[in-house]
């Protein structure tokens, strides 16, 4: 039988946390920005698979284990924060890249299989999801909770995920807010490079 008040609450948290300015939502916005809009959505389409693994390992008991394993837990840090520092660097790099939108072909374009991993890669090694999905779901669950439950609420948060992320995709790439954005092309690469790069850092020492 479907919990309708526990699955209320934890969409709800889930998307507040969601909407919060992070490394998903920077690496939307620099994934539409250097490439399109369609880059932009298969990242999104990442973010929301990374989610699906957070919650499997949240709800079949590795909550305990990361939880209490200090080392297991700074390995992901450190994984995670490496991986933002990576991306970071590589906009630095990428400086001469003119960022496009969809009547404008990109100097340069990556696979949407690409696209998806770098999106899959940025949500699963953030520590802060890996905290926050521990948290939420230590919180709230419970061993009355069905599995009928627990797969309709990991269906809405996967989906909710790739939604609000396509969205943030669509808005920074119209036509709009491109033509502004082509103008400082460098400055946006360097702004999200050393952005990135600062997440990453916080992440270790904070």
């Amino acid at each position: 039988m479907l919990d309708l008040g526990f699955i209320l609450t934890v969409v709800l948290i889930h998307f507040v946390a969601l909407v919060s300015p992070g490394p998903d939502f920077v690496i939307a916005c620099r994934n539409t920005m250097l490439y399109n809009r369609k880059t932009g959505i298969f990242t999104a389409v990442g973010f929301g698979l990374g989610i699906g693994v957070h919650i499997s390992y949240a709800v079949f008991g590795l909550t305990w284990l990361i939880s209490n394993n200090e080392v297991v837990f700074s390995l992901i840090q450190y994984a995670g924060a490496s991986y933002l520092v990576f991306i970071g660097v590589q906009s630095l790099r990428s400086q001469n890249i003119a960022i496009s939108n969809d009547s404008t072909k990109a100097k340069r374009k990556i696979s949407k299989w690409k696209a998806v991993r770098i999106g899959f890669l940025t949500n699963v090694l953030n520590p802060k999801a890996t905290l926050f999905f521990l948290s939420l779901f230590s919180t709230v669950l419970n061993p009355s909770v069905s599995s009928e439950t627990l797969t309709l609420i990991s269906i809405i948060l996967v989906i909710s995920t790739i939604i609000w992320f396509s969205l943030v995709a669509i808005f920074v790439s119209r036509r709009q807010f491109m033509i502004i954005v082509n103008r400082y092309e460098k400055r946006v690469n360097q702004f999200f490079g050393i952005l990135l790069i600062g997440i990453g850092v916080v992440i270790v020492f904070l």
